[in-house]
């Protein structure tokens, strides 16, 4: 049976969408007119993310999941340790390629943070905002009948059930839940600006160091997730995610001005 979905988790989408959608565009804009940076390198970082996370980072996914069979996705301490070394490496050696060649007229601790951005701006607008967009449609068709007419045609059968079990989530999950999306993506978002920051370093002045830290923080936020995300609350485990990237920011925010110092950089962060 459908059911209504609720005012709190429709105003939850609405929330998360406009953080993921509306953040990217408002940082790109601040640091653009604050720190005097291209905005072709938000979109560089935006390229670099569908090239390396969407299509290269997906097929080892494809082959990798597919050799292993169940014995990765039903083991959450090696899923976890997978995914979070995949996307570590995946999107940190992203970086560090545009950065070194891309990049490489232009590049500063300046145009890491718009680089940041774009990354962290393109993957919270493809995977969340049209995510809660989608879903606030099809709330709003549930609420006005058009989704029950539409299944009113459909026999009972396997299919039918399927389509409203598929449906479900959206006025089963607690309408609270709607509004986290939004808020991880700000700490995503934060995350990314700090890696970038992190491998520009290695890119400038040669220190491969940053790299693999940037890959080592990249690893561990993600297998984090996961591994917490299976044992507790959803709002526990952002907590958790901004306190470990708000220690991050911190210590990347030293290291910006302390370099933003010799080069007369506004301090921003």
């Amino acid at each position: 049976m459908v059911e209504q979905v609720s005012a709190v988790a429709m105003a939850g989408m609405v929330f998360s969408a406009v953080i993921a959608i509306g953040l990217p565009l408002v940082l790109m804009i601040l640091v653009k007119v604050k720190l005097r940076t291209r905005i072709a390198d938000a979109g560089i970082g935006a390229v670099v993310f569908v090239l390396f996370v969407l299509i290269l980072e997906q097929i080892l996914h494809g082959i990798v999941l597919g050799m292993s069979g169940s014995v990765l996705t039903e083991n959450i301490w090696l899923y976890a340790l997978y995914g979070g070394l995949a996307a570590g490496l995946f999107e940190e050696t992203g970086r560090f390629v545009a950065m070194k060649f891309w990049m490489k007229k232009s590049l500063s601790g300046k145009s890491s943070i718009m680089y940041g951005v774009g990354h962290g701006g393109i993957e919270a607008v493809l995977i969340v905002g049209f995510t809660c967009i989608s879903n606030l449609i099809t709330a709003m068709m549930i609420n006005a009948g058009q989704i029950e007419s539409a299944f009113s045609t459909i026999e009972d059968g396997p299919g039918r059930e399927a389509a409203i079990q598929g449906l479900s989530v959206l006025w089963t999950t607690p309408g609270y839940l709607f509004f986290m999306a939004g808020i991880e993506r700000i700490s995503a978002i934060a995350l990314h600006i700090c890696l970038s920051y992190l491998v520009y370093r290695a890119v400038k002045y040669n220190m491969r160091g940053y790299w693999f830290a940037a890959v080592g923080i990249h690893f561990l936020v993600d297998a984090v997730t996961v591994l917490l995300s299976n044992f507790v609350p959803l709002p526990v485990l952002e907590i958790v995610l901004i306190v470990l990237i708000g220690v991050l920011a911190v210590a990347v925010r030293r290291m910006y001005l302390t370099e933003g110092k010799a080069e007369h950089a506004p301090e921003i962060l």
